[in-house]
């Protein structure tokens, strides 16, 4: 299944983050919090601004992004736990 956001929204797979400390303690999967960085799987054509022009998004698919913890709505495509959230949630981008 193919999902493609709307507007302004962009779907993102989230990338898991360290399972061990510097220090070597391993850190559980119920103390673990969700990854504030993911790739980006779709984006939606972009916001219409007053005129009813469409704003071209600034990310594309398959860069890697930083977005706020508590961003956007978990959603589940091809038993894939993703992320959908508006452009504006997005941080910046990891080169």
């Amino acid at each position: 299944m193919k999902l493609i956001p709307t507007e302004d929204r962009v779907l993102i797979e989230r990338l898991e983050g360290q399972e061990v400390t510097k220090g070597g303690i391993i850190i559980p999967d119920t103390a673990k919090e969700k990854p504030v960085r993911g790739k980006i799987i779709s984006v939606g054509p972009g916001k219409r601004d007053k005129n009813g022009q469409i704003i071209p998004m600034t990310v594309k698919p398959g860069q890697v992004v930083l977005f706020g913890k508590y961003s956007g709505n978990d959603i589940k495509v091809d038993d894939k736990e993703h992320l959908v959230v508006r452009e504006d949630d997005i941080l910046g981008i990891l080169e």
